[in-house]
């Protein structure tokens, strides 16, 4: 079975999420956007072999380590979609931007399209591709425990920014309606900011999609 914990990295307390099968002991690191010595520690802590780095997108905030635990552990870059190829691109650029430690680029093992499947140990996690916060921003959907690891398409009580290069606002939304909600209501989401929630809450309350 698919198990998990997430740890808030960075200045802007990024939501990191390892995953690992708990027959393996294989573990995954969605979005390591800094911090990496906690992140490692906590994988020791939890007796895991790191395999591969699953990236749902390319701000800095989510990739900023990426590039340094790849080359430090030599494991492969699963996503996200190519479309945030730009976003990689810039991280140097970003990380000056936003006062973070220099970031380099890099290129993923494999890029992820929509309807891709990712593995872990003996646990497979589902593919959906959601633009609009970027527009190569991937989701990682575990139905065999209910959870969606979302990044920053979709938070507890709002949804992601739009007003970064090549954001959407009705993009955003429609990846939210066509691509998370079949996921259905009773899914629990881990986004990339925040505390985790429901699709059904999402879709009774959040002011931006309730109702949709």
């Amino acid at each position: 079975m698919l198990r998990y914990i997430t740890i808030p990295v960075t200045a802007f307390q990024q939501n990191c999420s390892i995953v690992w099968c708990d027959e393996t002991l294989q573990a995954a690191v969605i979005d390591p956007g800094g911090d990496l010595d906690l992140l490692l520690a906590e994988i020791r802590r939890h007796g895991l072999t790191l395999t591969q780095i699953w990236q749902t997108h390319a701000h800095i905030d989510h990739a900023g380590g990426t590039a340094e635990l790849a080359s430090r552990l030599k494991l492969p870059i699963i996503g996200p979609h190519r479309a945030d190829q730009f976003w990689i691109e810039g991280l140097p650029e970003q990380s000056k931007m936003f006062g973070f430690p220099h970031a380099d680029a890099f290129t993923p093992t494999r890029w992820l399209v929509d309807g891709d499947t990712v593995t872990v140990g003996h646990c497979t996690l589902q593919v959906r591709h959601c633009p609009g916060h970027t527009p190569g921003h991937v989701v990682f959907h575990s139905p065999e425990i209910g959870r969606a690891f979302v990044g920053d398409v979709l938070f507890a009580g709002s949804i992601g920014r739009t007003d970064f290069p090549q954001g959407d606002q009705g993009t955003l939304i429609a990846s939210i309606v066509q691509r998370l909600w079949p996921m259905g209501d009773a899914t629990v989401f881990i986004p990339g900011h925040g505390p985790e929630s429901t699709f059904g809450r999402e879709r009774q309350n959040n002011p931006y999609v309730g109702g949709t």
